[in-house]
């Protein structure tokens, strides 16, 4: 009996301990579930789906890869907003940052009268001493601000060649800004003339590298046009402009519409420049060229605010003095109005006229009317000085009863002469006509304004010049496409030839390489490749190494022949580039060939623009050729 109760009260022990270890247990799972749960749900309500949650005991570890420190910090504030935060285990990891990108180099350079100031961040590889030594030394400027950074990244593609060019182009430029970025180069400058903007774009876009890409903005002001003149001839057929300036693109309008009603054809020059007398000078030539289309022929004249009409032979003077007289009453304030009516002329009268020709070879033959000796002398001396000493040719005679303005006329007459590249000067005692062609744009305007102010406006002249682009010494310097052209043709009939196997041009072809040496000095300056090429014959490494050794002589010759190579580069080709069948001998004549090929840039993917806006470019792109030995013998190339 006594052992029945210890038995009963040993088992009620266990019974009470068993059913407490079954109570705590549900407890804590009960706790984990609500805890996970509930910091899980709040995570999903917040878009933290990356974060992991497991709640063991009373402990809840969050995990997984937070995007950010900020995330993750969020994180633990979430889910201490569930669960005491002493419960929360933090195994979370931050997502690895990626590596900083190198920064975009840039620079801009600043040239003007005041001196010189380079800004921007180049690469810590770039010579810094260098760089403003150069700018120095090509600028010519002793003052020079450098507010240059640097950072320490590789070098971009292109970033040197860029940078080389804008620190040569310094040297053609006077007031300018050149952005630099690499395979990129932007210039804005100002010219003093639009003859100067012409030539020195061509001189940049030849001189620039391959492959990089260059923006120009050029920009040249208007030239002063003194006097500001203006004169149109109407005859019965067409009217045309001896010369024609504008003060505004409005004025230049208004004055082609008026020409054109009065019979211009086609399209006419008609300046663009400053020196203009009055805002009023677009209204006054309209009116006044108008009034030339009542009268049906002559010529009107403004220099200045001189206004000066002549009507043509055979206009009633009852229509001349209406038409002028309504001109007169419409004419701004300023203007002032001379107005002839010529009288017939007597046919029976010997001609009194004087006539100077300048020939394309640049000589003068003056005949005519002279009034006295010392007038020929005069004459003779002026033009000797005017056109050179060995290039007048004197055939005038004396006369006398020449009107006293005769002297003055001639030599005008002969100054205007020396505006054309050639052409005839005839004077009468009632018209000065220069007629020719001229390799400048503005001849016909300048002429206009010299006769004009020598003879007075009131005097009648005509002017016939012809703009001939193959003259003017800038716009007939040929493209680089042509220079390659002609320089292809030369070779198609004439081919540069060598000693069998050796890189010596043969004597053959000297009188060739002297032919494209006159084309390359009229080019100027090309971004050329001399390229040699061989036949298959013959190990293709030592076909290779002769091919270098023959462009290499060729534009050894043309140094030789004082060709300015600084742009050019010799590469041999070797056998690769066939252009005919090598099995035949026909065909590896052919293939032994020197070629002369532009180096022409790379069309370059767009790409952002920076704070530099007006920068595009592209990187270089060079050619590499690999060799393999094959066995051969190269004797036949």
């Amino acid at each position: 009996m006594r052992l029945s109760s210890v038995l009963i009260i040993v088992a009620s022990f266990f019974s009470a301990a068993l059913l407490s270890m079954f109570t705590a247990n549900f407890s804590v799972k009960l706790i984990e579930d609500k805890s996970e749960i509930g910091v899980r749900s709040e995570f999903d309500k917040s878009g933290m789906t990356w974060a992991e949650v497991e709640a063991n005991g009373l402990q809840v570890i969050i995990a997984g890869v937070a995007p950010t420190e900020a995330l993750r910090f969020a994180a633990l504030s979430t889910a201490g907003g569930v669960v005491d935060a002493a419960r929360i285990i933090d195994e979370m990891q931050i997502k690895a940052v990626a590596d900083i990108a190198p920064p975009r180099f840039s620079a801009e350079i600043l040239l003007n009268d005041a001196g010189l100031s380079i800004i921007g961040l180049i690469p810590a590889s770039t010579d810094r001493a260098d760089i403003l030594e150069q700018a120095t030394k090509n600028s010519d400027s002793s003052k020079i601000t450098d507010l240059i950074e640097i950072a320490d990244y590789p070098t971009p593609e292109g970033w040197q060649d860029a940078l080389g060019f804008a620190l040569f182009s310094m040297t053609k430029l006077q007031r300018a800004k050149i952005s630099v970025q690499a395979g990129r180069v932007a210039i804005d400058a100002i010219t003093d003339s639009a003859k100067e903007q012409s030539k020195l774009e061509k001189d940049l876009n030849r001189a620039a590298p391959p492959g990089l890409r260059l923006t120009l903005n050029i920009s040249a002001p208007r030239p002063v046009i003194t006097p500001f003149t203006l004169r149109l001839v109407k005859d019965e057929r067409s009217a045309h402009f001896d010369s024609c300036s504008a003060n505004t693109e409005k004025a230049r309008q208004r004055i082609l519409n008026a020409a054109h009603r009065a019979g211009l054809q086609g399209r006419s020059i008609c300046i663009l420049g400053m020196g203009s007398p009055s805002p009023k000078w677009g209204i006054a030539v309209e009116q006044g060229i108008d009034a030339i289309t009542k009268l049906g022929t002559g010529s009107i004249t403004f220099s200045d605010t001189d206004v000066t009409i002549v009507a043509g032979v055979g206009t009633t003077q009852v229509s001349f003095d209406r038409i002028i007289g309504e001109l007169e009453n419409n004419l701004p304030a300023v203007f002032a109005l001379y107005a002839k009516l010529p009288e017939t002329e007597d046919s029976s009268l010997g001609p009194q006229e004087f006539i100077a020709t300048l020939s394309p070879e640049g000589l003068v033959q003056l005949r005519g009317r002279l009034a006295n000796e010392n007038m020929r002398n005069l004459t003779e001396s002026y033009a000797r000085a005017t056109f050179g000493t060995s290039n007048v040719y004197m055939a005038a005679r004396l006369v006398s009863d020449l009107p006293d303005t005769w002297p003055l006329r001639i030599l005008t007459g002969l100054e205007a002469l020396s505006k054309l590249s050639y052409g005839v000067v005839t004077v009468t005692p009632n018209m000065v006509v220069v007629s020719g062609s001229a390799g400048e744009q503005m001849a016909s305007t300048k002429i206009a304004s010299l006769l004009a102010a020598k003879l007075g406006e009131a005097e009648e002249f005509d002017i016939k010049v012809t703009y001939i682009e193959k003259l003017d010494s800038i716009a007939a310097l040929p493209t680089p496409d042509e220079c390659e052209a002609e320089i292809a043709a030369i070779v198609a009939i004439s081919k540069i030839t060598f000693e069998p196997g050796s890189a010596t041009i043969n004597a053959s072809a000297l009188g060739t390489m002297d032919d494209i040496a006159e084309i390359l000095r009229q080019c100027g300056d090309l971004k050329l490749e001399v390229q040699g090429h061989t036949d298959s014959q013959g190990r293709e490494e030592m076909n290779l190494n002769l091919s270098q050794a023959r462009a290499q002589s060729v534009l050894n010759e043309l140094r030789a022949r004082r060709v300015l190579t600084s742009t050019y580069t010799a590469k041999g080709y070797g056998e690769i580039n066939p252009i005919a069948d090598n099995k035949e001998e026909a065909g590896r004549e052919a293939n032994r060939r020197i070629e002369f090929r532009l180096l022409r840039p790379e069309p370059a993917k767009p790409e952002m623009q920076t704070t530099l806006e007006t920068i595009a470019g592209s990187s270089d792109i060079e050619a590499e050729t690999d060799g393999t030995a094959k066995g051969k013998s190269d004797e036949s190339n």
